[in-house]
């Protein structure tokens, strides 16, 4: 048996840290994937004593130049900016750090291909994000992902059928169960009804009524039927905003699902 931990042990995560001789894991979300030098702004020296001001003027050129060197070529470049949107986009639609990695592995495959050229990078990264959110069935919709992108919905929606068509990506078909709780837990629905409204969806795909649906719309009008067989007074505006849909779409769905699936529902 081979241990490939460590050859130090330590008791607390102070000692963890003090004793650890490498630096951060490699990540494709970093531009650099995390392999290069950072030089800090400590102005102390190993014994904490000040720095003299000349050393101080020497490191700050130092670090000005290791930063420029860090970014030196325009796919440099692009990938530090495109990180950065990534890492501001994954933290505002409050994605798994897994999913913005891979949302990263799809955008550098983009910019090896020549993709981005030409295109907004901010646009790309938002399909990037959208095509790993769908990969890993991570509950986030492309309205959503836009509107935290700034970038025309779209515009974003152009950009990710040319990263499925031009990368081959296999897409899994989206579950509306992946959707319902989310949407559920934002429009304040019990338990009971949440799962009223899952074995909506498990009949709807079992009778083949989902197919070719906005996986978000069933979701939410399975909720909003599922309100009204348990007396739960929620209204189609509620259901609605709380799945960033229109009450359109609701509507719609719910009016398939009841037809569909022969509902007796309370008018």
């Amino acid at each position: 048996m081979i241990d490939k931990g460590p050859e130090w042990r330590a008791f607390t995560q102070e000692e963890k840290k003090s004793r650890s001789r490498v630096g951060i894991p490699t990540a494709f979300s970093v531009h650099d994937k995390g392999l290069s030098t950072a030089i800090g702004r400590i102005d102390r020296d190993a014994f904490g004593r000040k720095l003299p001001l000349s050393t101080r003027l020497q490191m700050w050129r130092l670090k000005k130049w290791q930063i420029r060197s860090r970014v030196h070529s325009s796919i440099d470049r692009n990938l530090a900016q495109a990180m950065a949107e990534l890492d501001r986009l994954s933290d505002k639609v409050a994605v798994p750090n897994a999913v913005k990695e891979k949302a990263a592995v799809i955008y550098r495959k983009a910019l090896d291909k020549g993709l981005v050229r030409g295109r907004s990078i901010a646009a790309i990264a938002a399909a990037s994000l959208y095509a790993a959110c769908r990969i890993t069935e991570t509950p986030r919709s492309l309205r959503e992902i836009s509107e935290a992108s700034l970038v025309n919905r779209k515009d974003v929606a152009r950009c990710y059928r040319l990263l499925l068509r031009e990368l081959d990506i296999k897409m899994p078909i989206a579950d509306p169960l992946t959707y319902l709780s989310k949407i559920a837990e934002k429009s304040h629905v019990s338990g009971h009804t949440q799962a009223l409204a899952m074995k909506i969806l498990q009949e709807a795909r079992r009778r083949h009524v989902s197919a070719g649906k906005d996986p978000m719309g069933l979701a939410a009008a399975a909720l909003y039927i599922a309100c009204m067989q348990a007396n739960e007074k929620k209204t189609q505006k509620d259901i609605a905003d709380a799945a960033n849909i229109t009450e359109v779409t609701v509507r719609n769905r719910y009016k398939t699902l009841k037809m569909q699936l022969n509902l007796e529902l309370p008018n």
